[in-house]
């Protein structure tokens, strides 16, 4: 089976968020976390638990966001 670019999922405090996804957007998110448990040995994570690690995961891939960061800028109103 192929590696999943999600590792383990970190237990930190969390801020509340709500959000809406489109339904397969939904469907994909369990069927990833079915994956991402069945990978690890552990049961199915929340969908909501994968979304943070997964946004953290792109903008962490972006270089113009990191640049960004890393400059001292800040996209901040």
């Amino acid at each position: 089976m192929a590696k999943l670019r999600l590792g383990a999922l970190v237990d930190e405090k969390p801020v509340k968020l709500m959000v809406e996804l489109p339904a397969p957007v939904h469907r994909d998110l369990l069927a990833y976390a079915a994956l991402h448990a069945a990978e690890n040995g552990l049961e199915a994570a929340q969908p909501e638990k994968l979304v943070a690690p997964m946004l953290a995961m792109f903008m962490a891939d972006d270089r113009e966001f990191m640049k960004m960061k890393r400059d001292g800028g800040s996209a901040r109103p």
